[in-house]
C-alpha cells in the first residue's frame, strides 16, 4: 500500500487566477484584524494556491506518473510535483472533514478505471495556500478562518514559514468502518412531559412545535409502543415546514388596526394557500394551464406538441453556513423538480440576495460569515452545477440590503421542455421502487428540519450536516437516463430525492398506496450509516421511479449505458403502511394516514397595523440650500444611482454563466452592441423537432424596499415589474403564468404573520386583476438569526417569476438603442411615488424628509397596466417598436441611460411634457420626480419616424393614451436631460459606462 501526495500548481503566476481572486478577497479584510498586513508595501503581498491530491493504493512509480500526466495536469498551464513546504512562506492545507462528499475525488477514481489502473484504492482532494511569509503567523490563522476555509464541512492545518517538514494529512484510510447494526432503536415518549418532548423536539432538531409532539406521543400511546428513530425522524421531516407548508395550510385570525391599536378589521382565514394562491389560479382558468400545485413544478402548453414546466425553489440557510453547496445544490434540487415532471431541463434562473458588499467582518455575530464571502460562494455555486450540467442560465438578478446581511436568500429556478401528455403519475400497486443516480451518504441529514426553523451559531454547528455535496456530472447523466424512459414509458411515477432524502420520496409517493422498503439495498457512499441516516440523507443526484417490474431490465440497460447506478429498494403495496426494514429487520411501520394527515391544524394570530394614509404631496418652500444643491447635483445623483450595487452592472457574475449552451437564447442576460447593457428578459427558441417559430420569455420581478412600507404594495409592484419586464421584449402577458416565492420571518410573531396575510391578499388580487394564474411556488419561512438574544429577520421578501408563451421568438426587441434620429417616447404615468426608491436610498435621509414629507410606494392600477402590456407587447411583435426598456429601480433617469450605454448612442431628453399628476409642487421635487420616481407600469420605447403614426394608433386603439414624447438618439455620445431650456443632466455616454460598471469596484 501506498501513500502519494500530489501538488498540482499554476506554472506561472500569471495564470494562478485562484491566487489573484485570493488577493482580491483580503484586500477587503478589515485591517486591524491583520496588523502585520499594513506594514507590507513593496513587493506587493506574495500569495500562491495549488490542487492538492492524496492517492492511496499499490501504485507503480509508472502508474503515479502517468495518473499525474494524464489526468490530474494541463500540461499548457499547469505544473505537478510531490507536494512540499517553502521555507519563507506560510502554508495552509484545507481538506474536507471525513464523510463530506468529494466530488472531484470520485471524479479521479473514474478517470483512473478509464486509464486501467485499477490499483488506486482511494482519493482525497485539497487546496494549498501558499502565503507571504512577511504575514505573522495570527495574521495566516486569521485569513485562512476568514476565507480559505468553512469549518461546516473542511478543516485545515497550517504549515508557519520556516518550517520545512511537510507532515501527513491525516486521512481517512480506505479500511472498512463498522456497518450499522440492525437492532431497532426507539424514543421512549409515550411518558415524558411537555418539557421533555421539546427537549427531544430541540436535541434532535426536529423543528416540532409542542402540539405536534403531543400528537406523536398521543399515538405512540394508542399503538401501545415507543416510536423507532426512523419513525420519529419522518414524522419530522413530513410535518416540517419546508415539507408540509404547515403556516400556509394554518388557520389565522387575522385582524386590522390603526397606529392606535384600534381593530379596524377582523378575518378568519382558513388557509392562506388554498384561499388566496389556489384560489386565484382556480378563478382564472388558463386553458394553457396544464398541471398547477400537483406535481413538482408547474406545467403548461406551449406548442401543439409541446409542454414547458417552470419551478422556482429557495436554498437560503444551508448558502447561509456553507454558500457554495447551498446554491450548488439548490441549483442541483430545482432542476431535478423539473426532471421529477419528466422534464428536459433547457434553462435555470437565479435571483440572489445580499448582505452590503462592505459589510465588516467584526460587525457580525460569531457565526455568520461576511456578504462578500457569501456572494463569492454562492455564485461560484451556481455556475458550477449550470455550467457543468450544459444548462444556460439566462435571467436574475442580485439585490443588496442590510436585510440580508444574516439570511442571505437563494432563489433557484428551472424551465424544462417535454412532450405534452409525457409527465406520468400515478403509482400502480406492485410497482417497484427504483432509485437511481448518486450514492447516500450523510451529507444532507436534517436539511428539511434545519430549514424550517431560525438559525444561530449553535444550530448551524449543530446542523453541519444538513449541507448537501452537489455532483452535476452525475445529476447529468441521470437525467438523459429519465429523458428516454420517459420517450420508452418505462415508469408509472417520478419523483427527486429532495429535503427528507428517501423519506420524502417514497412517503409522498406511496401516500395513497403504501411501500415496502429495505434500505440495505440502497447503495452508500461509505459504510457506516444509521437506518435513519440512510433513510433521511439528503444526498443530491437521486431520483425515485415507480416502475413497472416488466420493465426493470430494459431501464436497468438505459442505466448501463449512461453509466447510472440503479437499486431497487422495495415494492409500492396496497395496505396504506410504510414498512422499513434494515437487513430485514423491521425499523419503522406507520399508518399513511397518520403520517400525512395526522399533523395538528395550527392556528395562529397575524396582525397588521395600517398607517395613515398620505396625499403624495410636497412642500412648495424648501430650504434654498437643499434646492440649490439639488440643482448642482443632477448629474452626480444620476451617476450615483448607476453606481448603486442593486443597479450596477452584473457582468462580472453573469459572465461566470453560460447563457448560450443549447443554442437557444434569442434575448440574453446581457444586450447591446458589446453585450453590454442589462436585459430585461430573456427569450428563448427551443430547438423543436416540429416547424414552429414559438418562444418562451422568462422574467421576474422583486421589490423588498416598498415591504417595509406595505408588502401588498410590494407585491403589486413585483407581480408589475415581472410582466412589464416580459412586455418590453415582446412577451404576452395575455398567454403568462407566475410562480411566486416568499422568504419571511418567523411565522409565529403576529407582526411578521400579519405582514405576508397582507403580502398573500395582494397575490390574489394581481394574479385575478391581470388574469395571470400561479402554477408553482415556495415559501420559505423562519429565515431569522438569533445572536445575543437578538431576532435578526430578514426583511420580507416577495420573488414573483412569470413564463409567457409567444408565438415567433424572431418578433421581439431588446433594451440599447438603435439609430440617432429615432424617436423616444414614455409610456404610463408618472406620480410622486418616492417611498422606497432608489434615490431616497442614495440621498440624505434628512433631506429626503424634507423633499418628501409625504409621499407613498408606487400603486399599481392593475386594469390600466393590463391594458398597457398588452397593447405594448402587441405593438413590438407587429414590428413597431425598436427598442423598449422598462422603468424600474431608479426610474426614467437611469432606465434612459441604461438604454444609452448600451446601444452606445447619445439622446436628449426634455422632461417638461412629464405630468406629475400632483398640484403645487416644487419645480425642483417636480423634476426629482419626473427622473428618478419609480412608478410602476411604465416604458421607455424607441421608434423609428416611420413607426410613429401606426404605434400611436395601436396603443390608443387599445385604450392606452399615455404617451409621452421625450426626445430623440443622437449620435453626439452625450446623455443630455433638460427641462425646457434648463439643462439637468450633461454626462458622456462613457461616464455612464464608466458608472455603471464601476458600482462594485
Amino acid at each position: 500500500m501506498t501513500f502519494n501526495k500530489i501538488e498540482i500548481r499554476a506554472a506561472t503566476e500569471r495564470h494562478d487566477v485562484h491566487a489573484r481572486q485570493l488577493a482580491r478577497e483580503i484586500s477587503h479584510l478589515p485591517i486591524q484584524a491583520l496588523p502585520s498586513l499594513a506594514a507590507i508595501s513593496q513587493p506587493a503581498l506574495s500569495i500562491r494556491t495549488a490542487q492538492l491530491y492524496l492517492l492511496t493504493g499499490n501504485l507503480s512509480t509508472a502508474q503515479l506518473d502517468q495518473l499525474t500526466q494524464q489526468l490530474l495536469t494541463d500540461p499548457v498551464v499547469q505544473e505537478s510535483g510531490p507536494a512540499a513546504l517553502l521555507p519563507n512562506a506560510h502554508t495552509v492545507d484545507v481538506f474536507f472533514h471525513p464523510g463530506v462528499t468529494d466530488t472531484l475525488a470520485e471524479s479521479v477514481l473514474t478517470g483512473a478505471q478509464m486509464l486501467g489502473i485499477t490499483e488506486l484504492q482511494q482519493v482525497e482532494t485539497g487546496r494549498r495556500y501558499i502565503l507571504d511569509g512577511r504575514l505573522s503567523e495570527a495574521d495566516a490563522h486569521a485569513i485562512t478562518q476568514a476565507i480559505l476555509y468553512n469549518p461546516v464541512i473542511q478543516q485545515y492545518e497550517l504549515h508557519p514559514a520556516h518550517v520545512t517538514t511537510d507532515t501527513p494529512h491525516a486521512h481517512v484510510q480506505p479500511t472498512e468502518q463498522a456497518v450499522a447494526g440492525p437492532s431497532i432503536t426507539t424514543v421512549p415518549l409515550i411518558d415524558m412531559s411537555d418539557e421533555q418532548l421539546m427537549e427531544v423536539s430541540r436535541a434532535g432538531l426536529l423543528s416540532l412545535n409542542l402540539d405536534e409532539m403531543r400528537a406523536i406521543q398521543q399515538h405512540y400511546r394508542e399503538q401501545g409502543r415507543e416510536p423507532t428513530d426512523v419513525e420519529l425522524e419522518t414524522l419530522a421531516q413530513t410535518w416540517s415546514e419546508h415539507c408540509s407548508h404547515k403556516t400556509f395550510k394554518a388557520t389565522v385570525a387575522y385582524r386590522e388596526v390603526d397606529e392606535q391599536g384600534n381593530v379596524l378589521e377582523t378575518e378568519t382565514i382558513p388557509g392562506l394557500l388554498k384561499s388566496y394562491i389556489m384560489r386565484a389560479t382556480q378563478q382564472i382558468e388558463m386553458p394553457e394551464l396544464v398541471s398547477a400545485f400537483s406535481d413538482n413544478a408547474g406545467i403548461v402548453r406551449f406548442t401543439e406538441t409541446q409542454d414547458i414546466a417552470f419551478k422556482v425553489e429557495t436554498h437560503n440557510h444551508p448558502s447561509a453556513i456553507e454558500p457554495f453547496g447551498g446554491a450548488n445544490t439548490g441549483v442541483g434540487g430545482v432542476i431535478r423538480d423539473v426532471v421529477g415532471v419528466s422534464a428536459y431541463p433547457i434553462a435555470c434562473t437565479d435571483i440572489l440576495c445580499f448582505g452590503p458588499p462592505e459589510t465588516p467582518a467584526d460587525e457580525l455575530p460569531s457565526g455568520v460569515l461576511t456578504p462578500r464571502r457569501i456572494a463569492s460562494g454562492v455564485v461560484s455555486g451556481v455556475r458550477d452545477y449550470g455550467n457543468k450540467m450544459g444548462i444556460p442560465t439566462v435571467n436574475g438578478a442580485i439585490w443588496y440590503h442590510p436585510g440580508y446581511i444574516y439570511n442571505p436568500l437563494v432563489f433557484c429556478g428551472c424551465l424544462g421542455i417535454l412532450p405534452h401528455g409525457s409527465h406520468p403519475n400515478q403509482v400502480q400497486t406492485g410497482d417497484l421502487i427504483v432509485v437511481l443516480g448518486g450514492r447516500t451518504g450523510r451529507d444532507g441529514i436534517h436539511g428539511a428540519t434545519f430549514s424550517s426553523g431560525e438559525m444561530s451559531s449553535e444550530i448551524n454547528a449543530q446542523a453541519g450536516t444538513a449541507v448537501q455535496i452537489g455532483a452535476p456530472i452525475t445529476e447529468k447523466k441521470a437525467t438523459d437516463v429519465i429523458v428516454q424512459a420517459r420517450d420508452l414509458r418505462l415508469y408509472h411515477a417520478i419523483t427527486d430525492c429532495g429535503a427528507g432524502g428517501f423519506s420524502s420520496a417514497i412517503g409522498e409517493m406511496a401516500s395513497e398506496t403504501g411501500a415496502n422498503v429495505e434500505l440495505a439495498k440502497a447503495p452508500l457512499k461509505y459504510q457506516g450509516l444509521a437506518p435513519w441516516e440512510i433513510w433521511l440523507s439528503e444526498a443530491q443526484e437521486r431520483m425515485v421511479l415507480a416502475v413497472p417490474p416488466e420493465h426493470l431490465a430494459e431501464l436497468q440497460a438505459l442505466c448501463d449505458i449512461e453509466e447510472v447506478e440503479l437499486s431497487v429498494l422495495g415494492t409500492f403495496t396496497g395496505d396504506h403502511r410504510l414498512k422499513i426494514t434494515y437487513q430485514s429487520e423491521v425499523v419503522a411501520d406507520m399508518d399513511m394516514g397518520f403520517l400525512h394527515h395526522g399533523i395538528p391544524n395550527k392556528t395562529l394570530e397575524a396582525v397588521w397595523t395600517q398607517k395613515q394614509a398620505e396625499s403624495g404631496t410636497s412642500p412648495e418652500d424648501l430650504p434654498e440650500q437643499l434646492v440649490e444643491g439639488i440643482a448642482h447635483a443632477w448629474t452626480p445623483t444620476l451617476l450615483g444611482l448607476l453606481r448603486h450595487p442593486n443597479i450596477a452592472s452584473k457582468e462580472e457574475v453573469v459572465r461566470r454563466y453560460d447563457h448560450e449552451v443549447q443554442g437557444a437564447t434569442v434575448v440574453k442576460p446581457l444586450v447591446g452592441k458589446a453585450g453590454n447593457g442589462p436585459g430585461d428578459a430573456a427569450v428563448l427558441q427551443p430547438i423543436l423537432d416540429e416547424e414552429t417559430r414559438a418562444g418562451i420569455v422568462l422574467s421576474n420581478g422583486i421589490n423588498p424596499l416598498y415591504g417595509k412600507f406595505d408588502p401588498y404594495h410590494m407585491v403589486l409592484n413585483a407581480v408589475d415589474e415581472a410582466l412589464r419586464n416580459l412586455a418590453a421584449v415582446g412577451g404576452d402577458v395575455g398567454r403568462t403564468a407566475i410562480l411566486d416565492n416568499f422568504c419571511w420571518g418567523n411565522p409565529n410573531d403576529p407582526e411578521q404573520l400579519g405582514l405576508l396575510v397582507r403580502a398573500v391578499k395582494g397575490c390574489y388580487d394581481a394574479a385575478v386583476g391581470y388574469g395571470v394564474p400561479f402554477i408553482s411556488g415556495k415559501d420559505s419561512l423562519n429565515n431569522e438569526y438569533r445572536a445575543d438574544g437578538r431576532r435578526l429577520p430578514v426583511i420580507p421578501t416577495l420573488l414573483i417569476s412569470a413564463v409567457s408563451v409567444i408565438e415567433d421568438a424572431s418578433r421581439t426587441v431588446e433594451m440599447a438603442l438603435k439609430t440617432p434620429g429615432n424617436l423616444l417616447y414614455q409610456i404610463g404615468a408618472t406620480h410622486n411615488e418616492m417611498a422606497g426608491s432608489h434615490y431616497g436610498e442614495i440621498v440624505e435621509q434628512d433631506s429626503f424628509e424634507q423633499l418628501f414629507p409625504q409621499t407613498t410606494v408606487p400603486q399599481v392600477d392593475i386594469p390600466h397596466a393590463y391594458a398597457t402590456m398588452k397593447a405594448l407587447g402587441e405593438a413590438i411583435r407587429k414590428g413597431l417598436v425598436r427598442s423598449c426598456h422598462d422603468l424600474s429601480e431608479g426610474g426614467l433617469a437611469v432606465a434612459a441611460a441604461e438604454m444609452s450605454l448600451a446601444g452606445m448612442l447619445g439622446v436628449n431628453l426634455d422632461v417638461h411634457r412629464i405630468s406629475t399628476h400632483t398640484q403645487g409642487m416644487n419645480a425642483v421635487v417636480r423634476n426629482i420626480v419626473r427622473l428618478f420616481s419609480e412608478s410602476a407600469s411604465r416604458f421607455l420605447v424607441e421608434l423609428a419616424p416611420e413607426q410613429l403614426g401606426p404605434f400611436e394608433q395601436h396603443m390608443q386603439e387599445s385604450g392606452v393614451h399615455e404617451l409621452t414624447y421625450l426626445g430623440t438618439v443622437t449620435n453626439t455620445n452625450r446623455f443630455v436631460v433638460q427641462d425646457r431650456t434648463q439643462e439637468l443632466i450633461n454626462v458622456s455616454v462613457a461616464e455612464l459606462q464608466e458608472a455603471w460598471k464601476g458600482g462594485l469596484a
